[in-house]
């Protein structure tokens, strides 16, 4: 799979200095934590999963949780894990026959012991799931999820992935914030090579004190969420070797979007006259919120995004492809013969590049372009989403 791989060849040839990378399962951790990009969920309990998975994958998706917790009842669970294992097996049987490559696929379990279970169930097609999103994880919680991913992960053979979420009230709370982040560092690091990502459960530190963020206002906007994400990326996600990576929160509002895009997408998608209009467009149907929050969470060192509307995923996908300006930076900067340091203009004549401050941040930005591409000089943001809605 590859990002922008539901685009075709020629179009993707006009948009990108250097293409999308393809990677798959079996690539390693440090690409596939960068690709995860817009992380799609989906409740366990969905009568057509394993179509909407093949229609995801076919529309651009490239990782998808399907979930056993907070988006289903209490009293669902057994029938969701039994839908789970069928579809499973449905997509196995599709795969055996030369189908579309699936989307990384992670579930979302609520107790350690659902692990093995689950991978025991789910027999051979166990080999399209790409690991476990484990939930409320703390330091007391998250040895036992992470210890059941290994026995399940030596039991099939599989190599499995966890993706810890940050979401228990020990990590919100002033007064014990320190040491549960501290405890979770501890616990992550021992089980270095088994962490993917660790994603942000933002709903769930709002709902600690009764709020919820507008559509006009981002993560950032809510100074009690925003300590706790900078926080979470100082201790976690440091830049020294000793970091892992943090996706993006999620955002909750949506409208059917494609309504209002149609009539753009049913001429060229390079017009030029098309990029105001289309704005507008984005604007009036509340994403003008989440394209600032994207920026904002690359801005904070987050990566990637928790998604619960198809509709987000081209977003968070055509902001994460690097600019030209940025590789052209990333590239001057990495060159063997600035390993003594220095300062240069850039080659955009806009700035100053200094080699050592700003070493971290291109080696960042290569590895993003390795998985989301390099635009073309002239190519932006209007005309990559507008390929992605498209495709």
């Amino acid at each position: 799979m590859r990002h922008f791989g539901h685009v075709s060849p020629a179009v993707r040839e006009h948009l990108f200095h250097q293409q999308p990378a393809e990677f798959s399962l079996a690539s390693p951790a440090r690409v596939l934590s960068a690709a995860l990009g817009a992380t799609l969920y989906s409740p366990a309990t969905r009568s057509r999963l394993a179509d909407d998975i093949r229609k995801q994958a076919a529309r651009g998706v490239v990782s998808m949780v399907i979930c056993l917790e907070d988006s289903i009842s209490d009293g669902d669970v057994t029938a969701a894990e039994e839908n789970l294992v069928r579809h499973f097996a449905d997509l196995d049987r599709e795969a055996s026959e030369g189908g579309r490559e699936l989307p990384l696929l992670f579930i979302r379990v609520r107790l350690p012991e659902q692990i093995p279970d689950l991978v025991a169930r789910l027999g051979d097609s166990v080999r399209h799931l790409a690991g476990f999103v484990l939930p409320k994880f703390t330091e007391e919680r998250g040895v036992a999820f992470l210890d059941a991913v290994a026995r399940a992960e030596s039991a099939s053979g599989q190599r499995l992935f966890a993706m810890p979420v940050l979401e228990s009230p020990e990590l919100l709370h002033l007064e014990t914030r320190a040491l549960a982040l501290a405890g979770i560092a501890r616990t992550v690091d021992k089980y270095r090579d088994r962490v993917l990502a660790l994603r942000l459960g933002v709903t769930d530190f709002c709902s600690a004190y009764g709020l919820r963020r507008t559509p006009d206002m981002t993560a950032y906007d809510v100074q009690i969420v925003a300590g706790v994400i900078a926080d979470v990326v100082n201790v976690l996600s440091r830049a020294d070797g000793t970091g892992f990576t943090v996706t993006g929160p999620v955002w909750e509002y949506f409208r059917h979007q494609e309504r209002k895009f149609k009539p753009q997408l049913r001429r060229s998608p390079f017009l030029d006259g098309q990029a105001e209009e289309l704005r507008t467009a984005l604007i009036e149907h509340d994403l003008d919120g989440l394209l600032r929050e994207i920026e904002l969470d690359r801005a904070n060192g987050l990566l990637g995004k928790t998604c619960i509307h198809p509709a987000h995923v081209t977003p968070v996908h055509a902001l994460s492809v690097v600019s030209h300006e940025e590789f052209s930076d990333a590239q001057d900067i990495l060159r063997p013969e600035r390993g003594g340091g220095g300062v240069m203009r850039s080659a955009y004549t806009n700035k100053m590049n200094e080699v050592k401050p700003h070493r971290a941040w291109a080696e960042r930005t290569m590895l993003r372009a390795e998985v989301f591409g390099v635009a073309r000089e002239d190519v932006g943001f209007v005309d990559l989403l507008t390929a992605g809605l498209a495709g």
